[in-house]
């Protein structure tokens, strides 16, 4: 196998960027002693509110607990149905199962991969009492016309924005719009740790009050749990990598765009399908997702050549073995089925060069012209 030249992604190319500021803000933790939601989280917490532009952000373990939090405190309850999308990663669906609700997908949009509003009738329920739209790659989901079928039907909606940092609607964040909002911090996120983390955000003080007794064991006053509650704090180290991370978010999504308007340059033409953005819609380019023909050929093509690519997601939840057959409208998803075979993302992180897209656009034009 050829040894990999242009990596799929690359979180180390990233602490490098950073290493000075990032060695230097850890090494301030270690000193100071504090290592458990101390000043790091709570200087975090209230820069990525003010990012987001709501009122509290509740930083938590990881973008899967942020879900399950998320839930608990809608007070979702067992039975309870929840609507989302089938074409995710398996921690959205993991979540509202882990909460004891029950997942009900809807198809997917052809040009976004975001849930489709048109189809959110035909899945409520009178148990429905969620709606968790992903802003899937960085594009964001159609949250006015998601919004407006919640409120129609008295329905919270919690955003799925594990791969959207800084995506915006009409100059709107993402994270702004539902009750709720949970992000992922993951490595190689648009804002990543280096380890798991999350957060929930809210514009509602009641919801980050309760947020704040589910995260740690429900105590309002230390070893006294007001609620039940559980154990998912984001810790200092993590807190202090994220604080010198997140100024650079912007500057870095831009990076991002570039680079995929370089991929769309030297791909317009050819018989790719190319990520679409919807007017009115920022796409932050978490991933480049391609559509071809012969998509497991041509990854081994580019494997050969020493170029990394991945598939996000080789199958939708509903195919997979632990969901496939038991969750409503798993029979109804054409748009999903017809996409996951041929998705491919390709390299895609800041630190990229222009030459080294410009060579996967040289390979990928060969392969088209086979």
């Amino acid at each position: 196998m050829s040894e990999i030249l242009i990596p799929f992604a690359n979180p180390k190319a990233d602490y490098q960027q950073y290493a000075s500021e990032i060695q230097q803000a850890v090494q301030e933790v270690f000193e100071q002693g504090h290592y458990i939601l101390g000043s790091q989280v709570q200087q975090f917490e209230r820069s990525f509110a003010g990012y987001i532009s709501v009122s509290d952000c509740v930083a938590v373990n990881s973008g899967t607990d942020a879900l399950i939090l998320a839930l608990k405190a809608l007070d979702i309850k067992p039975g309870d149905e929840v609507i989302t999308v089938s074409h995710t990663a398996v921690a959205t669906v993991a979540a509202i199962e882990l909460a004891g609700a029950v997942p009900v997908f809807v198809d997917i949009q052809p040009d976004s991969y975001c849930l489709d509003p048109k189809l959110l009738e035909a899945a409520f329920s009178e148990k429905t009492r969620a709606i968790i739209p992903v802003h899937l790659y960085g594009h964001p989901a159609d949250m006015p016309s998601i919004l407006q079928f919640a409120r129609e039907k008295k329905l919270c909606v919690i955003e799925d924005c594990a791969q959207a940092h800084g995506a915006r609607i009409n100059g709107k964040p993402v994270g702004s719009f539902g009750d709720l909002a949970c992000f992922s911090f993951y490595p190689t996120k648009n804002l990543g740790a280096i380890g798991d983390g999350g957060a929930v955000l809210t514009d509602q003080p009641e919801l980050a009050h309760k947020l704040r007794l589910l995260r740690e064991y429900g105590w309002e006053d230390r070893y006294i749990s007001k609620i039940e509650g559980m154990n998912t704090r984001l810790d200092e180290v993590q807190a202090a990598i994220l604080n010198v991370k997140l100024p650079h978010l912007e500057k870095n999504n831009r990076g991002r765009q570039a680079l995929a308007a370089a991929y769309d340059q030297g791909l317009t033409g050819t018989n790719y399908i190319l990520p679409k953005r919807r007017a009115g819609s920022e796409h932050v380019m978490h991933l480049y997702v391609i559509q071809t023909n012969r998509r497991d050929e041509l990854q081994a093509f580019l494997r050969g050549h020493g170029v990394g690519s991945g598939v996000h997601y080789p199958q939708a939840v509903h195919q997979q073995p632990a969901y496939k057959g038991r969750l409503r409208g798993f029979d109804q998803l054409p748009v999903t089925e017809r996409l996951v075979p041929g998705i491919l993302s390709l390299p895609m992180y800041p630190q990229l060069q222009l030459k080294d897209v410009q060579r996967v656009c040289e390979l990928l034009l060969e392969w088209d012209q086979r």
